[in-house]
Parts: C-alpha cells; structure tokens; sequence
C-alpha cells in the first residue's frame, strides 16, 4: 500500500490498542504504543533509503528482504527497542507486541496489490502479488480515517475497530471475487493462457490485465466486465548473442528482469551504440508503458549508459540515461 494508508493503519492500530488494559491505563505506555504502530506500521518501507545509491538497487531490494519473514521479527525489536530507550519505565512487552502487529499488518496488505512482495522470504524468494487491491485504495482508506475520526470523539475502539475491518475483509473478499470473475472471462477467451496479471485501479470497475500464452502477449483493460484488448505482442524468447548477454549483466536490467514477470524486448541499432531496452507490460497507463529498462552499448559492448525505473515520455527517458551515465 502507500506511505499514507500505512500510516493511517499504524494510528488506528495504535487506537485499538487501548484494549489492552495495560496500554489503557499507562497514558506514556499509551504514547510509546502509538509511536510503536505508526513507525511500525512504515517501516518495512524504510528500504526506500536504496533510492539515495541508485534505481537499480532499489528495485532489487524494494519489498524484498525488508519484507521477509526475519525482517518482521526484526523490525519489531528494532522499533520497540528504539523507542523504549527514550521511555525505559514502559512495559517492554505490550510496547514490542503491537509494534509488532503493525508491522506485520504492513507485510500483510502489501500482498494484495500488484507490485506484491517477498514475504516468504528465507523459504522462498517469489514474488507474492495477489494483484486485486491497488496501492491506494481510497475505500481502504477512508475506512481507517472513519475509525481514527470514531476514536478520537469516543467511541468504544475494540467494536467500531471490529465492525470497520469487518467491513474491509468482506471488501477484500469482493474485490478478490472480481479478480476470480476477470480471469475467467478471460481464460474464456484466451483458455492457452499461461499467466494472466491483473492490476486494479482506483475505479472499482476498472482493471488493467496482461496475458501471456506461448506464443503472444495481450494488454487490454477490464471495464464493468468488459475485456478490451489494447496491444498485442509476438512473445519472442531472449536471444542467444553477444548484445544480449552484455545488457543482461548490467545492473538496471538485472534488477528490472528481477522483479517483472510479464514483459517485452526490444533491440535499437544507432549509428554509434546499440539500445536493449525491456518493458513491462503490467502497467500501461495512456499509450505508454512507463515502467522500463534501457541499456545503451557502444560497439565493443560496452555499456555506455543505463536506467530502470518509471518514466513517462521519450525525453524524459534521455534525461535520465545521461544522468545516469553522469
């Protein structure tokens, strides 16, 4: 999910915590709780400090070993522990406990949107991105803030949390038997498909879906059950030559084939370098696939210049390959 749902979710755990009797009757227990859940509640994200080395780094790591099952553990005594050298006269446990929950409700609903995680990591370091909630979802959302807003004018935190979340599993549960609905239309349509990625959006009756057969690619939309079909591509295997094992070695293109499971290649020839550059196929917004990864090779294969990351017009992606060869 993003930074603000997460948050959202730390404060209103850290409301439910006023449950436990300890944290109830502790008023500094209290504040070192809260502090523990909202802090908790972002810090598997805290990986995005990868960003300040490079794009190809953060992609790499961004939802992986931070997300793992260790890292839970971890971030939940790193947290806690943070925060009780400042408050040392709190219970440990009650504080380390619901640092804890939000920690691991952050892992949790990261699973659902596409971009997904690898939450089972040591055991296995797949990809898990269930792909049917979008990373901001506004009714998710709002739900939190309903609770957060209940809260603070009185009402009983362990019920108003129960219905409020009541109310978002069943909404999970909806959206989950959406997703089910899309993909079977569309095995009806496509029954060799091999992999079908579906990516909601903001709008409830609005997917973007990308399927991949043998030999094809399809990129289409799914409106109120509706399937349109927008591109379509021949699935051509990665070649065995020279060009494409030198960009294969570098380090935006091995974070990008890392992370994307549905994607397309393509091979430039220039006048004085050759261009490979792979596009995901997840996430087509208005004509263009924004999320990429180029290398650029002189003709001893050599890199020159390299990117991968998200982008949305050709110039922009020059801007960045210079930048980046900078």
């Amino acid at each position: 999910m993003d930074t603000g749902t997460h948050i959202v979710m730390g404060i209103a755990l850290g409301g439910l915590a006023t449950i436990d009797p300890a944290v109830q009757n502790d008023p500094t227990l209290f504040t070192a709780v809260l502090a523990g859940t909202v802090i908790g509640s972002h810090a598997p994200d805290f990986d995005t400090i990868f960003k300040l080395r490079n794009n190809a780094t953060y992609i790499r790591h961004h939802r992986g070993a931070s997300h793992s099952l260790p890292a839970i553990i971890l971030w939940g005594f790193i947290v806690s522990g943070i925060i009780f050298l400042f408050v040392p006269e709190v219970n440990f446990f009650h504080l380390w406990l619901w640092t804890f929950i939000a920690v691991c409700l952050h892992v949790f609903v990261d699973l659902f949107n596409a971009y997904g995680t690898q939450a089972f990591r040591p055991f296995t370091s797949k990809w898990i991105a269930l792909g049917f909630i979008n990373t901001f979802d506004p009714y998710i959302f709002g739900l939190n803030v309903v609770f957060i807003i209940a809260w603070i004018l009185g009402a009983n935190p362990g019920i108003t949390w129960a219905i409020i979340y009541a109310v978002i599993v069943l909404y999970y549960i909806k959206r989950y038997l959406d997703k089910r609905e899309i993909r079977e239309k569309i095995k009806e349509f496509y029954p060799n498909a091999i992999q079908i990625v579906t990516s909601p959006t903001m709008k409830q009756n609005y997917w973007r879906v990308a399927i991949s057969t043998n030999n094809r690619f399809y990129v289409g939309t799914v409106e109120n059950g509706h399937i349109e079909i927008i591109d379509e591509f021949e699935k051509v295997p990665l070649p065995d030559t020279p060009v494409m094992e030198a960009a294969k070695k570098d380090k935006n293109i091995a974070s990008f084939l890392n992370f994307s499971p549905v994607y397309r290649w393509e091979i430039t020839e220039f006048e004085t370098f050759t261009e490979v550059r792979f596009i995901d196929l997840r996430y087509r917004s208005k004509d263009y696939y924004p999320f990429v990864a180029v290398v650029q090779l002189d003709r001893r294969l050599d890199i020159i210049s390299s990117y991968a990351g998200w982008i949305f017009s050709e110039h922009k992606l020059k801007r960045k390959l210079l930048t980046e060869d900078a």
